[in-house]
């Protein structure tokens, strides 16, 4: 009996000593699953598509973020509450332990791009960023598709690297749509648009107009007064517009002849509004023809200065254009002169 209880003994001791070390075993890899990781300067990781746990856990390894990819592998299986390992292209920090790197890979909290479309571009100038962004993947769809210019809203937008190019120009003209839908119901009462589209055109023409935002309402204002007393609008942008279809800029100044020019986008010639936009115009130029200033302009000129003096009569219209002509042979001369 009392060698029973030794053998009893001795086997509950070692099965103390097996449950302890398999306790230490534990505490260990959960320590080196938690504790401040390899890596001793921020990385760049790029995961491909379809990577398995096992080939991610090498990659980490191999970039130095994770030290033990068995570990890593284990951590995944044992707290990765069976939430799948996100394939992009991650920033890890400095130190990021295996668990960190692990949370940040199942959230996808990957590295963002960004792409700034500007306000007044037109579809093919918007589609040439669009080509040229190297973080962006697929082509981009071709300029029919895209259909009239204005589609498209001006901003920066965020996307992930291997994004489609598509996607992105769906998510351009979803914002558009959405800002629409937002500002026209909110409109300011009187003004003479049929419809949204009819807005959309008059703020493409005021957004090529000035570049100043405090501006837009008052230009906005200029040309809703011609519109109300059956004014031509005689807008530059839309004659440049006529020559080029916005494939590309027009590198030199109107002429009398291109004043001439019949087109329904030319509005020195044709009374109203061009059949659709010239541009894709920013929010702030939507909601400038909206909500328009109250005055009585009817014409404006460059002032010399990157902005624009208004009047209200014919008369005063021609002092100010006759005091633009000054400033700019002012310019040639001193051009000539250096």
């Amino acid at each position: 009996m009392a060698r029973l209880r030794r053998l009893l003994g001795t086997l509950l001791l070692i099965l103390l000593l097996v449950l302890g070390a398999a306790a230490a075993g534990a505490w260990w890899g959960y320590h080196q699953f938690t504790t401040v990781g390899p890596l001793t300067a921020d990385n760049t990781v790029v995961v491909p598509r379809g990577s398995s746990v096992r080939a991610i856990a090498g990659q980490l390894a191999d970039a130095g973020v994770i030290k033990d990819p068995f570990l890593f592998r284990l951590g995944v299986r044992l707290f990765g509450q069976h939430k799948p390992l996100r394939a992009g292209e991650y920033l890890f920090p400095a130190g990021i332990s295996a668990q960190t790197a692990m949370q940040q890979m199942i959230d996808g909290r990957q590295i963002q791009h960004r792409l700034t479309i500007a306000e007044g571009l037109t579809n093919r100038e918007v589609m040439e960023l669009l080509a040229a962004a190297p973080d962006l993947g697929g082509d981009a769809p071709d300029l029919p598709s895209l259909g009239p210019e204005g589609s498209l809203l001006p901003e920066t937008y965020f996307f992930m690297l291997g994004d489609s190019r598509a996607d992105l120009v769906a998510r351009m003209k979803s914002s558009m749509d959405a800002a629409i839908a937002e500002l026209w119901p909110a409109r300011a009462q009187g003004l003479p648009f049929k419809d949204a589209k009819e807005a959309l055109i008059l703020a493409s023409i005021v957004e090529k107009e000035t570049g100043l935002p405090e501006e837009r309402p008052h230009v906005a204002a200029v040309f809703l007064n011609r519109l109300a007393q059956g004014m031509a609008l005689q807008s530059d942008p839309t004659v440049i517009y006529a020559i080029t279809q916005g494939r590309s800029k027009l590198d030199r100044a109107l002429t009398t002849k291109d004043l001439a020019i019949d087109s329904p986008f030319n509005t020195y010639v044709t009374a109203g509004l061009p059949p659709a936009p010239i541009a894709n115009p920013g929010r702030a130029a939507i909601e400038a023809v909206l909500h328009p200033a109250q005055n009585d302009d009817l014409y404006f000129v460059a002032d010399g200065s990157g902005g624009h003096v208004f009047a209200k009569t014919l008369a005063e219209h021609n002092k100010n254009v006759a005091a633009w002509r000054k400033v700019q042979a002012q310019k040639r001369t001193t051009t000539q002169s250096e």
